[in-house]
C-alpha cells in the first residue's frame, strides 16, 4: 500500500504498544527525532494514515483520538515471527511518480473513478470537465494513484494553474516528469523524449491556457503512442480522439425523499458533509431530526465538493439550521450581481461567506499566500506572513485553522507536508489582496523570498542527488517564474528582478530549463534595465548567454560576442576565475567552429593566468590546447597536454557555479587524448581511455558531458577499433540521449556518424536524410568535424553511382581541412577518395593508388600509425588486384611491426590476416 514514510512511523510507534495513550509530543519526537516541526505535520500525516487504513466513518477502528491526550491503537494486534522481505537495501526504487499521498477519504466518485479507468484502457486522452469546486482534481488524482506501477515510465502530475504563458506548457511538462533537456525548443525536445515511453500524464487545471495545452496535447499523442494523458479542465480541449467525462455535482435526495440520518448517509453529499464535520469535531454525528436539514443545505450548495467542505468546517460554530440561513442569504445576496454558472456563484459565494469567518489575522495570512504559485511548505508560508504584527507562532496557528477550514490544502509528500490553495481560493484571494492595497507588498515578499529560495537551492544541488533536489525544488520553478515575471514588470522593482535572475541562474541549469534561462538572461540585459545592473551582474549575465546559446543553437557568432564582453569586464575586475571561465567558452567556441589556431590563442590567454598564480587549480589550458593540436595534427604535443589534465586527481573541492554551463575540462580532455592514442597506435590504452570518459560523465548528471563522452568518446574509439556491436550500442544510446535532452546538435552530428557506420555495415543510405543532418551541423557553425561528416557522405554518393558527385564533396573536404590547417584527418579523407576510385572505377588503378600513397605520406609526417596501416592495407588490396607488389606489401609488414598492442583490435586482425596471405610467405605476431 502506498503510505509516506513519515505515515508509517507513526503506524509503527503506534503499534508498538497497542491500547496505550501516545501523547503528541512522544509521537513528534520518535517520527521526527532531530527536526522541530508543528503539530500540523502530525494532523496530515495521521490523515492519510487513517485513509489508508480505510477508517469507516464515524468509527476508530484502529486508531482512536483521545481528546487532550494523544492517540491509541485501538485494534487487536497479533504477533508472529520475523518476516524477512525479500529486497536489496541498498538499491534505492526509482521514483516513478510525482503524486500527493491523499489525506482524506474520497466521497461518492467510484463509479466515476471506475469509468476513468476504463476509457483510459481504450482512449490516450480523457478529461474530466466540471465547475470549479466539483472535485476534478479529487478524481484525477484517484484515477492516477490506481495507475501507479501499470506504465512503466511512471506516472505525472503536471500542474498547470500557476502558467499565464501558453508557450511555457512544454517546459512545465518537462519539469514535472524530470526531463533535463539543453534545446531551444522545448516541445520538440520534449516530443522526442516520449516518443519511445510509457507514461500517464496528469494536466490539472488546463482551463486558463487550453489552446496552449491543447496543442501539446495533440503533438504528444501524434508522436509519443505509448503516452496516455489525464486532464481536468472546465471545458474540453477538443482534440481528436478526446473522450470526456463530465463530472456532476455529488449527488443530493430531491426535496420530496423522507429521510433519516442512515438513509440521509447513502447520497454522497451529505456523507462527504459528515465525513468533513467529523474531521473537524470527531464527537459530530447526523441526527434522524438533523438529516434534512444536512439534505437542504447540500442542495443549495449544488453538490459542489469545495462547497460542502467549507461549510462542514464551520458546523462548530454553528448549528445545522444557523449554517443554512447564512449560506442562503450569502447567496441570495450575489444572484444578479457576478457573472457566470450558477454553480460558480455558489461556490464564490461559500468562499466568500467563509472568509468573512475568518479572524482578520487569519484573513491576512489567507492573502498574502496567495502569492504562491504551486504548493510551499510551512517555511515559506512564514517568510512571506511574518512581520512586525505577526510572529511565527501565529502565523502557525493560522495556517493549520486555513487547512482545518479547507481554504488552504495540505499535501503530503513522503517525509514533508506540503500546502496550497485550489485555483479557485486563490483567485478570490487574490482579489482581496487587490481591493486591500497589498499586492504590491505581497508580490514583493514573495520575489524576495525566492530570491532566499534560489540561493538556498543552489547550495543544496552540492549535496544533495539530482533527484532529491528536483523533488524538494522543482516544484518551485512557477513560483520563481512568476517572480521575475512581477519584477520586471513593476518599474521599481527591476532591480530584484535583475538579481533574481543572476541569482536564479544555476536553478535554471538544474531544473534544466536552458533555453528559458536564456531568454531570463537576455531580458535582464535590457537596455532599460542597464542602470539597475551592477557590472559583474554584466558579467556573470553576458557569460551566461554566450554558454546557453553554444549549447542549444550552437557556435553562433553572437556567443563571441557576448563571451568577449564577459571577458573585458573580468578582465576590469581583475577576477581571474570569471576570466578563466569565459576564456573556456571562447576556446571551446574556436574549436567547435574549427578554429584550432584562435583556440590555442586563447588557450596561451587560460596559460598566462594560471602561471601568474590568480587561481588555486593550473593546468585548465591543456585541455583546449591539447584537443586543437590533435585537430592540427601535432600529435605528440596534443598528447602531453591532455595527459597533464586525465592524470590529474579530480579535485572534489573546484570551484562548479562560475561557468554553470560549460564542459568538464577533464571529461572533454579524455574524449581527445582517446582519439590522439588510436591515431599514435596504441588502440588498447584508447578504449581504457574512453571507458573512464564515459564512467566519470555518467557520473557528472551533465547532459552534454555524457553526449560529448558517448558520441565523441566510446562511439568514435569503437568504430577505430571495429568493435561495431560495442559502436551501435554507443550510437543508439547517443542518439536516445541526444533526443531525450533536446540536443539537436548533437542528434545531427550522430545523425552523420551514422552514415559511416552504415557503410561498414552495408547497410542502406538515406541521403536525402543525410544531407539535411549535413546543412544542420553546416549552419549551426560546427566546422570541427564537418568535412569528416561530408566525406563519408561523398563516399556514400559515390556507392550509389555518383562518383562524380561523391568526389567533388570529398574534394571540398579535403579543402576545408586544409583551410583551417585541421590536417589530421586527412590521410583518412584521402584513403576514402582511392577507395571511391577503387571501387567504382576498377580498371584505372593509378588515381587510387596515388591517394594511399599521399595519404601514408601525410600519415607518416603526423605520426598517425593507425592512419597509416590502414592506407598500407588498401594499398595491397589495390595492387594485389593488379598482380602484387612488393614494395607495398613490405610497407605494410614495417607498418604493423611498429605497433606494440591492440593486436585483437580490428585493423591489426585484417592487417595480420593480409601479410599472412602474402604470395610466397607466411608469418604472424
Amino acid at each position: 500500500m502506498r503510505i509516506g514514510g513519515r505515515a508509517l512511523d507513526i503506524l509503527t510507534v503506534l503499534v508498538e504498544r497497542p491500547g496505550a495513550v501516545i501523547g503528541k509530543q512522544e509521537l513528534l519526537s520518535r517520527v521526527w527525532p532531530d527536526t522541530f516541526v508543528e503539530e500540523g505535520n502530525l494532523k496530515v500525516n495521521m490523515a492519510a494514515l487513517r485513509r489508508v487504513l480505510d477508517e469507516p466513518q464515524g468509527a476508530a477502528h484502529y486508531i482512536s483520538t483521545v481528546v487532550g491526550r494523544g492517540y491509541r491503537f485501538s485494534a487487536p494486534v497479533r504477533y508472529s515471527s520475523a518476516f524477512h522481505h525479500a529486497s536489496n537495501a541498498d538499491t534505492p526504487a526509482s521514483l516513478n511518480h510525482n503524486l500527493p499521498t491523499a489525506t482524506a477519504r474520497i466521497v461518492g466518485r467510484q463509479d466515476a473513478i471506475d469509468a476513468i479507468l476504463l476509457e483510459l484502457q481504450e482512449a490516450r486522452l480523457v478529461s474530466i470537465v466540471g465547475a470549479g469546486g466539483i472535485g476534478k482534481t479529487t478524481v484525477a488524482l484517484a484515477v492516477a494513484e490506481r495507475w501507479i506501477g501499470t506504465c512503466r515510465d511512471g506516472v505525472w502530475l503536471v500542474d498547470l494553474s500557476p502558467l499565464k504563458d501558453p508557450n511555457l506548457v512544454p517546459n512545465a511538462i518537462a519539469t514535472a516528469i524530470g526531463l533535463t533537456a539543453h534545446s531551444s525548443n522545448m516541445l520538440e525536445a520534449l516530443s522526442a523524449f516520449l516518443r519511445t515511453r510509457q507514461m500517464l500524464l496528469v494536466f490539472d487545471s488546463c482551463e486558463h491556457i487550453i489552446n496552449g495545452i491543447a496543442s501539446c496535447a495533440d503533438r504528444i499523442l501524434a508522436e509519443a503512442p505509448a503516452v496516455r494523458i489525464l486532464a481536468t479542465s472546465r471545458e474540453s480541449l477538443r482534440v481528436k480522439g478526446e473522450r470526456v467525462r463530465r463530472l456532476p455535482g455529488l449527488g443530493t435526495p430531491a426535496r420530496t425523499t423522507e429521510l433519516d440520518a442512515q438513509s440521509a448517509l447513502a447520497f454522497p453529499a451529505i456523507e462527504l458533509f459528515v465525513n468533513r464535520a467529523t474531521d473537524r469535531i470527531e464527537t459530530f454525528s447526523l441526527s434522524d431530526a438533523e438529516a434534512p436539514l444536512a439534505a437542504e443545505l447540500c442542495r443549495q450548495l449544488d453538490g459542489l465538493a469545495l462547497a460542502i467542505e467549507l461549510a462542514a468546517t464551520r458546523v462548530d460554530a454553528f448549528g445545522l439550521s444557523e449554517l443554512i440561513e447564512q449560506l442562503g442569504d450569502r447567496l441570495r445576496l450575489l444572484q444578479g450581481h457576478r457573472a457566470g454558472i450558477e454553480r460558480h456563484r455558489t461556490l464564490t459565494a461559500t468562499i466568500d461567506w467563509s472568509y468573512d469567518l475568518l479572524s482578520e489575522i487569519e484573513r491576512m495570512v489567507f492573502r498574502r499566500l496567495a502569492t504562491f504559485a504551486g504548493i510551499f511548505s510551512l517555511d515559506s508560508a512564514c517568510a512571506i506572513t511574518i512581520d512586525e504584527h505577526l510572529d511565527r507562532t501565529t502565523a502557525v496557528e493560522s495556517i493549520a485553522s486555513l487547512v482545518a477550514k479547507s481554504l488552504l490544502a495540505a499535501e503530503m509528500h513522503d517525509t514533508q507536508v506540503e500546502y496550497r490553495m485550489l485555483d479557485t481560493t486563490r483567485a478570490y484571494a487574490l482579489e482581496k489582496l487587490v481591493a486591500n492595497n497589498e499586492l504590491k507588498r505581497a508580490r514583493q515578499r514573495h520575489a524576495e523570498h525566492c530570491l532566499d529560495l534560489v540561493e538556498r537551492a543552489t547550495s543544496d544541488a552540492e549535496r544533495l542527488t539530482r533527484t532529491e533536489w528536483l523533488v524538494r525544488y522543482g516544484p518551485k520553478t512557477n513560483d520563481i517564474r512568476d517572480a521575475m515575471r512581477w519584477a520586471f514588470t513593476n518599474a521599481d522593482q527591476t532591480a530584484l528582478g535583475v538579481r533574481l535572475t543572476v541569482t536564479a541562474i544555476p536553478f535554471g541549469k538544474q531544473v534544466s530549463l536552458v533555453e528559458e534561462c536564456r531568454i531570463a538572461v537576455q531580458r535582464a540585459l535590457d537596455d532599460r534595465f542597464q542602470a539597475h545592473r551592477s557590472i559583474r551582474d554584466d558579467l556573470v549575465l553576458n557569460l551566461t548567454l554566450g554558454a546557453t546559446l553554444l549549447h542549444t543553437r550552437g557556435p553562433l557568432q553572437q556567443v563571441k560576442s557576448c563571451l568577449t564582453k564577459a571577458l573585458t569586464i573580468a578582465e576590469q575586475l581583475r577576477d581571474a576565475d570569471m576570466q578563466l571561465a569565459c576564456l573556456r567558452g571562447l576556446s571551446e567556441y574556436e574549436l567547435w567552429t574549427g578554429d584550432s589556431h584562435s583556440a590555442i590563442a586563447v588557450s596561451r590567454k587560460i596559460r598566462l593566468i594560471e602561471s601568474n598564480g590568480q587561481v588555486a587549480i593550473s593546468g585548465g589550458a591543456n585541455a583546449q590546447a591539447g584537443s586543437a593540436l590533435s585537430w592540427l595534427g601535432a600529435l605528440a604535443a596534443s598528447r602531453q597536454q591532455l595527459e597533464t589534465i586525465v592524470q590529474r586527481p579530480i579535485n572534489q573541492n573546484a570551484r562548479s557555479d562560475v561557468a554553470r554551463f560549460e564542459f568538464d575540462q577533464r571529461l572533454t580532455a579524455q574524449g581527445s587524448l582517446a582519439t590522439v592514442l588510436w591515431l599514435q597506435g596504441f588502440p588498447d590504452q584508447a578504449v581504457a581511455v574512453a571507458r573512464r570518459q564515459l564512467k566519470e560523465a555518467e557520473a557528472s548528471n551533465y547532459a552534454v558531458s555524457l553526449c560529448s563522452a558517448l558520441l565523441h568518446g566510446s562511439l568514435i574509439i569503437s568504430m577505430y577499433v571495429r568493435d561495431y556491436d560495442a559502436a551501435w550500442t554507443f550510437l543508439d544510446r547517443g542518439l536516445e540521449h541526444a533526443q531525450k535532452h533536446g540536443l539537436s546538435i548533437w542528434r545531427n552530428m550522430a545523425m552523420c556518424t551514422r552514415g559511416r557506420m552504415c557503410l561498414y555495415a552495408n547497410r542502406p543510405i538515406d541521403l536525402a536524410a543525410y544531407r539535411d543532418a549535413l546543412a544542420e551541423v553546416r549552419d549551426g557553425g560546427f566546422r570541427m568535424r564537418y568535412p569528416n561528416y561530408l566525406a563519408n557522405y561523398a563516399e556514400a554518393v559515390a556507392r550509389q553511382g555518383d562518383l562524380a558527385g561523391g568526389l567533388a564533396a570529398i574534394d571540398e573536404a579535403i579543402a576545408l581541412c586544409e583551410s583551417r590547417g585541421q590536417v589530421v584527418g586527412i590521410p583518412e579523407i584521402l584513403r576514402i577518395k582511392g577507395n571511391m576510385f577503387r571501387f567504382q572505377d576498377p580498371a584505372d588503378p593509378d588515381r587510387a593508388e596515388a591517394c594511399y600513397r599521399r595519404s601514408i605520406e601525410l600519415a607518416r609526417q603526423g605520426e598517425a600509425l593507425s592512419w597509416e596501416l590502414r592506407s598500407a592495407m588498401s594499398l595491397v588490396k589495390l595492387r594485389r588486384m593488379h598482380g602484387g607488389d612488393n614494395e607495398a606489401e613490405n610497407m605494410l609488414s614495417s607498418t604493423y611491426d611498429r605497433f606494440q598492442e591492440g593486436f585483437s583490435t580490428g585493423d591489426l586482425v585484417r592487417a595480420r590476416a593480409l601479410i599472412a596471405t602474402r604470395p610466397g610467405a607466411r608469418r604472424e605476431k
